[in-house]
């Protein structure tokens, strides 16, 4: 496929590069320059934005993303190999590229962040990638850093983030995600436009935080959701016994009867702010 920024196709930097995907690394690289164009025109208008990105493997994303107009991209990489691919591309786009090598569940992305808006794209790593949505979903305080998150998952995952009460894959995930944020599926992303192609379909996922979401502790949150999602086939009074059972429900006006997949976030967060 052409190159639409003047930089070299992404198989033949991948070739040079010795770069194979690694899946200890939950490494899968999206291709299709079509696709990564996608991805980043999901995130909106870039110009005068700061991107920050995580794994971008041979930067095809990453090209993406600057070729928008973002102002800047501060990425974190990993894995060594693929850090000369990425210094190509900063050397092609002077001074909008800040690669940081390191473990983005170590990274403290809020103090890296700049004063102009910041939005996060990535095609997250599948081994990681829940816990990164978590941990940028539950920060202390409120609104982020960041202005939206457009990330790529499985679509098992994607359907669980955007999922609500009464749907089969609403769970703890959707609640986190439903209380913080308003969040949709972009599109799909066939197993094909990766190398090597994973043996799941993938989706990217919009996400824009409230701004003035239901008062809570996301900790009490986290608490009740845990509980009453690892054994959500269990009547709540069973589930959320360990944090007060059917008195706790009660108190919540909520049957104790029901069950957690039938509850709403509002519900949730009542249930929480009782924990304490």
């Amino acid at each position: 496929m052409a190159s639409f920024d003047g930089l070299p196709p992404l198989r033949d930097v991948i070739q040079r590069h010795g770069l194979d995907a690694r899946k200890a690394l939950g490494q899968n690289f999206l291709l299709d320059l079509n696709l990564t164009q996608k991805i980043a025109r999901t995130a909106g208008p870039l110009e005068g934005v700061t991107v920050f990105e995580v794994g971008p493997g041979p930067g095809g994303l990453t090209r993406a993303i600057l070729a928008l107009g973002a102002a800047k991209v501060i990425a974190v990489e990993r894995d060594a190999r693929c850090l000369p691919a990425l210094a190509e591309i900063a050397d092609h786009y002077p001074g909008r590229l800040e690669v940081i090598e390191g473990d983005a569940l170590k990274t403290d992305f809020e103090a890296l962040a700049p004063q102009r808006p910041v939005r996060i794209i990535a095609n997250l790593p599948y081994n990681v990638g829940t816990q990164l949505l978590i941990n940028w979903l539950l920060p202390r305080q409120w609104p982020p850093f960041w202005e939206s998150l457009t990330l790529m998952f499985q679509k098992e995952v994607g359907q669980r983030i955007v999922a609500e009460a009464d749907d089969n894959h609403y769970g703890r995930l959707g609640v986190l995600c439903g209380w913080r944020c308003q969040s949709h599926m972009a599109f799909d992303v066939p197993p094909q436009a990766f190398t090597p192609p994973p043996k799941v379909t993938s989706s990217v996922v919009h996400l824009i935080p409230r701004a003035q979401p239901l008062p809570c502790d996301s900790d009490a949150l986290e608490r009740v959701t845990l509980a009453a999602f690892g054994q959500r086939r269990k009547m709540l009074r069973q589930s959320l016994k360990p944090l007060g059972g059917e008195a706790l429900l009660n108190k919540a006006d909520i049957d104790p009867s029901r069950r957690a997949e039938t509850l709403s976030v509002e519900e949730f967060v009542r249930i929480a702010n009782l924990v304490g």
